[in-house]
C-alpha cells in the first residue's frame, strides 16, 4: 500500500458541508444534472465573472494560525498610558473561557425570537440595569456601536426632539475625546447643524443652540463640577450630553444627579480587550420622557402565555424597518456580546469590586502625580480620576525615548503629556515611571521616593454618595463557581448555532470556525491601543493590506475602507462617500436617492441621515425592481440625483437579469449606485457588485465573511468603492489615514472593531479564491435545494426566469389566514421541533424568508424541512377541522417543560404532538424556557431594568 505522505485537510472540506454523495443526492431533487448546470440557470451569463479570483492559494488550518502567529509577532505590545477612551483591562477567565470563547454566546442570532433567547436577553438586561445605576439616569439602551457614534446619536436625538426649529447649533467641549468631535462633524454636516467647539465655562447659551457635549472626565483627565452649566442650558431649553466614563461612576457623582440630558460611553473597560480599536459596547442612558426616541435596541421586562416573567425587545424593535426614511436612527446592529460581557464583570465584581478597582487606578495616578511633583515636574491637573497631565518642556524627546526603552506609550501632544492608568497598572508600573523620570532629570536611584499614603484629589461636592447596582445579581456571582453556573444558566436559555442552522434570509448563519475565532484572543492583537504608534503595530498593518487587496478583488472595486464597524454604517459611510463626490464637483444639489419599495429599511434610514430625499421605487408582481418605473424617476430627478441603493440578488432572493441596465440607467442620469452587500454570499466567486456596474458596495463581514453575530453583534460593515471614490474614503482624526479628500471618521477607531477583521481575514486565507467559490456555489443549492422540498406545501413567492432562486428564498404563509393560522404561529412552532424560525415578515409582511448557507449539511437542511412541512400538515388539520381554530399547537407554541409536564392537561392534541412532534425531536429536544412572550403587556408598562423577581412575580400572578 502506497502512503500519502503529502496529504492535508482542506479547510473548505470542514467549511461547505454537503459532501460528494448528498450533492449528487440534492442535484437529482432539484432536478439538474450538477451545479453548473444550476449556476446557470440562477445567475444570468451576462454578469458572470470571465475569471477565477485572483487570491493567494488557500491555507490549512494549522498553516495559517502559524503564520498569523508570524504577523502578529509584528505588533509590539507596549504598555499603555495612552487613555483616551481605551485602556487595558482583565478579562476574567471564567467570562473569556465562556462567554467571548464560547460559540454558545458568539454564534446566537440577535434575540428577534425571545421565547428561544431568555438567557442574553437577561444578560442584556443586567447591562442595562448596570448603566441606568452607574449613571443615575432612568432608562438606557442595550448598547450602540462604540462612544463617538453613542454621541453623535445623541447629538441627533436631540435635534429631532428640539421645539424651536430654527436652532441649528450644537455646542461641543474642546475637551472632549478628538474621534468623537470627528464623528460628530460628520454627523452634523448633512443636518445643517453647525457645531462650535470651545471651553465650556466660556460658553454663551442662546436660543441658537438645541444642545451641548461636554466629557466627564474631561480629555485631558480633569473633573469638571458642570451642574451650573447644566441648569443655565436648561434655562434656554438647550439639552446637555454628558460623555462618562462608566468605572469612573464608581467614585463621581453620576451625571443624572446634576442635570444631564443623555449620558453616553463605552463600557470597555469592563473587561472587554482594547482589541485596536474594538469591538466594544457603548451605551446610552437618558430620561424616561426619551424613552420612544432612544436609538437601537431596549430590553424590557413582560410576561408570557403562563403569566410568568419572561424579557423581549422592547418599543422600537427594528424601527427603521416600520418607519424608513422617518426613523431617527439608521441603527440595526447593537454591540450585544461585548454588552453580555461587560455586564458579566459587573456581576462578577460587583459594586464593592468595581469601587476597589476604581480606588486603586485613582489611587495609583495621585501616587504619580505627586511623586512627580516632588521632583520637579509641573503637573498641571488638580482634580482628576485615572489620568494625569504634565507640561514637560524640553524634557519631552527625553522622556519619550526613555518610555519607548521601556516599551511603555504615553500620549505626547507637544510638551503636553498625559498619563492615564487603568485596572492593569500596579504599583511597581507607577515606580518605574517615576524611575524613568528621575532618570531624565538625572536623579540618583538612591534618592528615588514613590509617595504611597495618598488621598482622594476629587473635590467632596464631585463624590458619590448615592449607592448602585444593588440588585442581588450584582451581589451574588463573585465566587468563579457561582459566575460559571449562573453564566451557564442563561446560556442553556438560548438557541445557537450550536443546537440547529439557523435559517435566517438576508443574515446569513454560517460556520464561525473555531480556528477563525482563536487568534481574536491573542495578546498581540486584544492588548494593542488603537492609537499606538504606527511602527509598534505592524502586524496589524499586514492584516489590513491583505485584507483590503483581498475584498478588492472580491468586489471588483479599487479599495476597501475597513472602518465602519456595522452594517449600516457602512450604508451610511458608502453614501457619505458619495455625498462627498457630488460635492467635490459642484454638485451640491444632487440629493435624491432611489430606493426600490423592497430594499432593507436601514437603506431609507441611511440616506436620510445623509442628507437626502428618498424617491421610492416600485416593484413588479414578480417581485423585481419595476425598470420602466425607475427609468421614469431617474429622467424626473436627473438633475438633482444622488444614487440609486439596490440590493443584489434581491431582498426577494433573485438575481434579477436587468440589473446592469439599471446600473446604466442611474448613470446615464448622474447619478452613482450604491449595492447593498447583505446577499453577496451569492456573488462571491460568480460575479462582483463591480461587474454589475456599482461604485459603493458594502459588506457584512459578519455574515458572508464569518465574523458571527454574537447575539445581536459585532458586526463590520466596511465599503469598497471605485477608483473615482477612493480619495473620499473616511479619515481619521487621531490616526492619519485620510485620502485626499476624506469625510472625517463615521467610527471612533480608524479601523472600526479591528480585531474581528482577523476573522475574515481567516476565513478567506483558509478558503482561497476556489474555496469561496464553492461556498457561494453550494449556497445556492443548498436554497433551490429546499425550494425543492418545501414548495409542494408553501407557495415560494419569487424566482427568476428559470425558477430557481438565490442563496434564499420567500415562503408565502399569507393564505394561512384565512383558518386562523398567522406566519408568527409557525414561528413559535418551530421552536417546538428545535428550530430558530427564517426571518418573520420581511420583505413580504406574512411570509418567512429562509436562507440555509453552504455550511449546513442535507441531514440538517431535511430535519428543517421535515419540521415546516410537519407544521404545514398542522396547518391544514386546523383547515380540515381536525385541530381546534384556537387551541391547537401552532397557536399554543412555544410549549415548555413545565407547561408539557404539569399534572394538568386540557388540550386537544397530546403531551407528544406538543413536545416531540418528529421522532428525532426526543432525540435532541431544545426547551424553550417560556411560553410566548406578551408584546403588548410589555409596552404598557415598560419596566427596562432587573426588577425585584420576587415581587414581580406576585404582581404578575395577580393580573
Amino acid at each position: 500500500m502506497s502512503l500519502n505522505i503529502h496529504y492535508q485537510e482542506d479547510f473548505q472540506d470542514r467549511h461547505i458541508a454537503p459532501n460528494k454523495e448528498d450533492t449528487t443526492a440534492m442535484l437529482h431533487t432539484i432536478g439538474v444534472k450538477s451545479i453548473d448546470e444550476l449556476i446557470e440557470q440562477t445567475i444570468p451569463q451576462k454578469i458572470r465573472l470571465k475569471q477565477p479570483l485572483n487570491l493567494p492559494k488557500a491555507k490549512s488550518e494549522i498553516e495559517y494560525l502559524t503564520s498569523l502567529k508570524q504577523t502578529a509577532s509584528l505588533n509590539k505590545v507596549f504598555k499603555s498610558y495612552i487613555g483616551q477612551g481605551y485602556y487595558d483591562t482583565l478579562t476574567p477567565g471564567v467570562i473569556l473561557r465562556n462567554v467571548m470563547e464560547n460559540p454558545g454566546w458568539y454564534t446566537q442570532y440577535t434575540p428577534y425570537q425571545a421565547e428561544i433567547a431568555q438567557g442574553r436577553l437577561q444578560a442584556l438586561l443586567n447591562f442595562q440595569t448596570m448603566v441606568i445605576d452607574l449613571t443615575g439616569m432612568e432608562i438606557a439602551n442595550a448598547s450602540l456601536l462604540d462612544e463617538g457614534t453613542a454621541a453623535a446619536e445623541a447629538m441627533f436625538m436631540q435635534f429631532s426632539l428640539r421645539k424651536n426649529q430654527q436652532a441649528t447649533k450644537y455646542f461641543v467641549s474642546d475637551l472632549v475625546f478628538a474621534q468623537t468631535i470627528d464623528i460628530l462633524k460628520t454627523r452634523a454636516n448633512p443636518f445643517g447643524i453647525e457645531l462650535v467647539i470651545g471651553n465650556y465655562e466660556e460658553f454663551t447659551a442662546t436660543e441658537e443652540f438645541f444642545g451641548a457635549i461636554v466629557q466627564y472626565p474631561a480629555s485631558n483627565g480633569e473633573v469638571f463640577d458642570y451642574t451650573s452649566f447644566a441648569e443655565t442650558l436648561h434655562t434656554k431649553n438647550i439639552k446637555l450630553t454628558v460623555i462618562a466614563d462608566l468605572l469612573s461612576l464608581t467614585l463621581l457623582t453620576p451625571p443624572g444627579e446634576w442635570g444631564a440630558d443623555v449620558v453616553v460611553g463605552t463600557t470597555q473597560r469592563f473587561g472587554v480587550p482594547m482589541g485596536f480599536g474594538g469591538p466594544h459596547a457603548a451605551y446610552f442612558a437618558t430620561k424616561d420622557e426619551y424613552k420612544r426616541s432612544i436609538p437601537g435596541r431596549i430590553i424590557g421586562v413582560t410576561i408570557d402565555s403562563n403569566n410568568n416573567y419572561a424579557l423581549r425587545m422592547a418599543l422600537q424593535t427594528r424601527e427603521q424597518h416600520i418607519r424608513r426614511d422617518k426613523a431617527t436612527s439608521n441603527i440595526c446592529t447593537a454591540q450585544a456580546l461585548l454588552a453580555i460581557m461587560a455586564g458579566f464583570y459587573a456581576a462578577y465584581h460587583g459594586p464593592k469590586g468595581l469601587k476597589l478597582i476604581a480606588e486603586r487606578t485613582h489611587g495609583l495616578s495621585v501616587t504619580l502625580a505627586k511623586s512627580l511633583s516632588e521632583i520637579g515636574y509641573n503637573v498641571l491637573s488638580k482634580s482628576y480620576f485615572d489620568t494625569i497631565q504634565l507640561d514637560l518642556g524640553d524634557l519631552t524627546n527625553s522622556i519619550h525615548k526613555e518610555c519607548l526603552d521601556n516599551n511603555i506609550n504615553l500620549n505626547y501632544n507637544g510638551n503636553i503629556v498625559s498619563i492615564a492608568f487603568d485596572e492593569t497598572t500596579t504599583f511597581e508600573d507607577v515606580k518605574l515611571l517615576v524611575r524613568i523620570f528621575s532618570k531624565v532629570k538625572a536623579i540618583s536611584s538612591d534618592n528615588l521616593t514613590v509617595v504611597e499614603n495618598v488621598e482622594t484629589i476629587i473635590p467632596a461636592s464631585l463624590q458619590r454618595t448615592s449607592e448602585y447596582l444593588t440588585h442581588p445579581i450584582f451581589n451574588s456571582h463573585h465566587s468563579e463557581h457561582e459566575m460559571l453556573r449562573y453564566i451557564k444558566s442563561l446560556e442553556t436559555k438560548d438557541l445557537s448555532l450550536c443546537h440547529s442552522m439557523i435559517a435566517l434570509g438576508s443574515c446569513t448563519m454560517k460556520l464561525n470556525a473555531t480556528s477563525e475565532m482563536i487568534p481574536v484572543t491573542w495578546p498581540e492583537f486584544g492588548k494593542v491601543h488603537p492609537f499606538a504608534p504606527a511602527d509598534q503595530v505592524l502586524g496589524y498593518y499586514t492584516v489590513f493590506d491583505e485584507l483590503d487587496k483581498w475584498l478588492s478583488e472580491i468586489t471588483g472595486f479599487a479599495a476597501m475602507s475597513l472602518q465602519p464597524n456595522a452594517g449600516a454604517q457602512g450604508e451610511y459611510a458608502g453614501l457619505m462617500v458619495i455625498r462627498a463626490y457630488h460635492q467635490d464637483r459642484g454638485d451640491f444639489h444632487r440629493n435624491i436617492a432611489l430606493i426600490p419599495a423592497s430594499a432593507h429599511g436601514t437603506n431609507p434610514a441611511s440616506a436620510a441621515m445623509a442628507g437626502m430625499k428618498i424617491i421610492v421605487v416600485k416593484s413588479l408582481e414578480n417581485g423585481n425592481i419595476d425598470v420602466d418605473d425607475l427609468k421614469a424617476k431617474a429622467a424626473e430627478h436627473a438633475a438633482n440625483l444622488s444614487c440609486l441603493m439596490v440590493t443584489y440578488p434581491s431582498t426577494h432572493g433573485v438575481f434579477e437579469e436587468s440589473i446592469i441596465d439599471i446600473c446604466n440607467i442611474i448613470h446615464e442620469n448622474g447619478g452613482q449606485v450604491y449595492m447593498d452587500g447583505a446577499n453577496m454570499n451569492a456573488q462571491v466567486g460568480l460575479t462582483s457588485p463591480a461587474n454589475i456596474g456599482a461604485d459603493v458596495c458594502h459588506l457584512n463581514l459578519h455574515k458572508t465573511f464569518c465574523i458571527p453575530h454574537g447575539g445581536g453583534g459585532p458586526g463590520m460593515g466596511p465599503i469598497g468603492v471605485a477608483a473615482h471614490l477612493v480619495k473620499y474614503l473616511p479619515g481619521h482624526a487621531v490616526v492619519n489615514i485620510n485620502n485626499e479628500k476624506s469625510i472625517p471618521a463615521v467610527s471612533s477607531a480608524p479601523w472600526g472593531s479591528a480585531s474581528i477583521l482577523i476573522i475574515s481575514h481567516a476565513y478567506i486565507a483558509m478558503m482561497g479564491g476556489e474555496g469561496l467559490t464553492d461556498a457561494t456555489r453550494y449556497a445556492i443549492l443548498n436554497a433551490n435545494y429546499m425550494k425543492a422540498r418545501l414548495e409542494a406545501h408553501y407557495p415560494v413567492l419569487y424566482s427568476g426566469s428559470q425558477g430557481r432562486c438565490a442563496h434564499e428564498m420567500i415562503l408565502d404563509c399569507r393564505g394561512f389566514k384565512n383558518f386562523g393560522i398567522e406566519v408568527v404561529d409557525i414561528a413559535k412552532r418551530l421552536m417546538d421541533y428545535g428550530f430558530h424560525a427564517p426571518t418573520v415578515s420581511f420583505p413580504v409582511a406574512g411570509t418567512l424568508m429562509v436562507e440555509p448557507t453552504e455550511s449546513e449539511p442535507k441531514h440538517e437542511l431535511d430535519r428543517f424541512c421535515d419540521a415546516l412541512i410537519a407544521i404545514r400538515n398542522e396547518i391544514t388539520a386546523v383547515e380540515k377541522g381536525e385541530l381546534d381554530k384556537v387551541d391547537n399547537p401552532l397557536k399554543n407554541a412555544p410549549h415548555t417543560a413545565a407547561v408539557v409536564t404539569a399534572n394538568e392537561w386540557e388540550h386537544g392534541y397530546s403531551r407528544q404532538t406538543a413536545a416531540f412532534p418528529l421522532p428525532y425531536v426526543a432525540a435532541y429536544k431544545f426547551w424553550p424556557s417560556v411560553g410566548r412572550v406578551n408584546d403588548s403587556h410589555g409596552d404598557r408598562s415598560l419596566i427596562c431594568a432587573c426588577p425585584p423577581l420576587e415581587s414581580y412575580m406576585e404582581e404578575e400572578v395577580t393580573v
